[in-house]
């Protein structure tokens, strides 16, 4: 009797464990099913109502496979000589719009974003009603890089952040740093003239201005500092090496968590990048002593004087703003330097143009000052024209932080919005029918009445959020420019293939081969 009522008791105890477990895998099913299935229709339906479709959603991988397969096709090779790279570079898009009209639904995984590329509606995002939308969360390989920095601070500290921060790039001192990008850049050249004992030499640019950038951002961030920086920045840039490799592989959930060989080396470069910045910072602060400096304002000098009197600024935040600023310039200013030397190669009319001005306000020889870079209008007409046609940064996410009213549409609370920077730039009913072409003239009464629409042109952004460094990014791209165009006429190499694509950044797909000639003495010479 006794042992039929314990076998009934373990059976009961069994049948309960078996009802619980069948509970939690309905719950988690529902759970699922909700988030992959039901969750994702009533946001089709919701919008679907208000005259917004898009490519149908799929199960959990929602539009992925074929964005994937239409971004692969586009970029499997070269493009011709042609400035119309929307099709190439986002393919995706260019290809949906003319499917459902530009304000429509893609679905990456369950994830639901809506592509917005109306001017007035980019304006209340990020500038009338910019308070209801907030950054997203980036990649964690591009987090890793980044740090918790300016780039993905939020609320109000970033707002401090941006403060202490801001004094390293207004104008003022930025010009400060003219000699020493001049002596980085004229280092640069001479070293180009001594690769070959002809007058003309092939350099592949994307690589050299790199590393030029690399400097700049180096003796910025770090000022008296500078050669403590290098080796800190010399490691970051490994880092981004390896990241770039793995955003060229399938990307496998938690596979950055496996400790593969590469991974193992990124985990060491970021502890020993971390372990040099503190002590750096130790040395900065040595004794509670900071020296005080003629010389331009350092990121570095500036953060570590506001942590000894705010105690919301800590060394771990010190740490992060400096790879922040490391990850955000270096492959911006290059690619802006790449892309507009292409465009000079391609253009040789427009390289004449930016000659002969350089030539009259700088002289032939004499390093331009930061009086002279002010009078370069037809060289600020070429960059804003090269950043129209070539941005860095091809799109911008938001997200809504509340259900929200967007130009009539009603936006519920967590939808990202997609803004393709690269399609409003190549708007053709925005910019005219040459949209497609190089064109800096467009640009001769300045940004405002250069387009249609006064948000037609945002290579750095909009709003609060606008890149702090793009004064910084502009002052080394014209100088490096002015520079060049004193010594050399170029043109593009016979090898270089016309493939813009993306990698974190827009960068040539197979690199920026150009041949340089050395021009004669201009003293004597005319600039062609």
């Amino acid at each position: 009797m006794k042992e039929h009522i314990e076998m009934e008791k373990e059976e009961l105890y069994w049948r309960m464990k078996v009802f619980a477990a069948c509970v939690i895998v309905l719950v988690v099913g529902l759970k699922i099913g909700v988030l992959l299935w039901w969750k994702p229709r009533r946001i089709q339906v919701h919008f679907s109502k208000q005259g917004i479709r898009g490519p149908p959603y799929r199960f959990f991988i929602g539009n992925v496979k074929e964005l994937v397969d239409m971004m692969l096709k586009a970029s499997s090779q070269p493009m011709p000589f042609s400035h119309n790279i929307l099709p190439r570079v986002l393919s995706f898009y260019h290809h949906w719009k003319k499917i459902y009209g530009a304000t429509f639904l893609v679905w990456f995984g369950p994830t639901v974003r809506l592509a917005v590329s109306d001017p007035d509606l980019i304006r209340e995002i990020f500038t009338t009603n910019s308070h209801f939308y907030e950054k997203i969360e980036a990649h964690p390989l591009v987090k890793q890089l980044e740090g918790d920095g300016l780039l993905s601070l939020k609320g109000p500290k970033w707002l401090l952040h941006r403060k202490i921060i801001s004094p390293t790039f207004h104008m003022e001192n930025l010009k400060l740093l003219v000699p020493v990008v001049a002596k980085s850049v004229t280092d640069m050249l001479d070293e180009w003239s001594s690769i070959s004992k002809s007058d003309e030499v092939e350099i592949e640019v994307s690589e050299w201005f790199q590393t030029l950038t690399e400097d700049v951002i180096t003796r910025t961030a770090f000022g008296s500092s500078y050669e403590d920086g290098k080796v800190i920045f010399r490691l970051q840039a490994q880092q981004m090496l390896l990241a770039s490799e793995s955003f060229q592989k399938v990307s496998i959930p938690g596979y950055r968590f496996f400790p593969t060989r590469r991974n193992i080396k990124s985990w060491r470069l970021g502890k020993k990048t971390k372990e040099s910045l503190l002590k750096l910072i130790d040395r900065r602060t040595d004794n509670n002593k900071l020296i005080e400096e003629k010389g331009p304002k350092d990121l570095l000098g500036l953060m570590i004087q506001a942590s000894t009197c705010c105690p919301n600024v800590t060394v771990h935040d010190i740490v992060e703003e400096c790879k922040s600023f490391f990850f955000a310039g270096k492959h911006t200013t290059s690619n802006l330097l790449t892309w507009t030397t292409v465009l000079l190669a391609m253009h040789p009319h427009w390289q004449v143009l930016a000659r002969d001005e350089v030539l009259r306000v700088c002289g032939s020889r004499d390093i331009p000052t930061k009086d002279h870079l002010i009078k370069l209008k037809t060289l600020s007409m070429i960059i804003n024209e090269s950043l129209r046609l070539y941005p860095p940064t091809i799109a911008t996410i938001r997200r809504s932080k509340t259900d929200v009213d967007l130009g009539g549409y009603k936006i519920p609370r967590g939808t990202e919005l997609l803004i393709p920077i690269l399609a409003l730039h190549h708007d053709q009913s925005i910019w005219g029918n040459d949209v497609n072409e190089f064109n800096p003239g467009r640009f001769s009464e300045g940004v405002a009445r250069a387009a249609k629409h006064s948000i037609a042109f945002i290579p750095f952004g909009l709003g609060v959020r606008t890149c702090i460094g793009q004064n910084l990014a502009i002052l080394q791209a014209k100088l490096t420019l002015a520079i060049i165009l004193q010594r050399f006429s170029f043109r593009l190499a016979p090898t270089y293939q016309h493939a813009p694509t993306v990698l974190m950044l827009l960068y040539p797909q197979y690199g920026a081969p150009i041949i340089f000639k050395k021009l004669p003495n201009p003293l004597t010479h005319p600039s062609t």
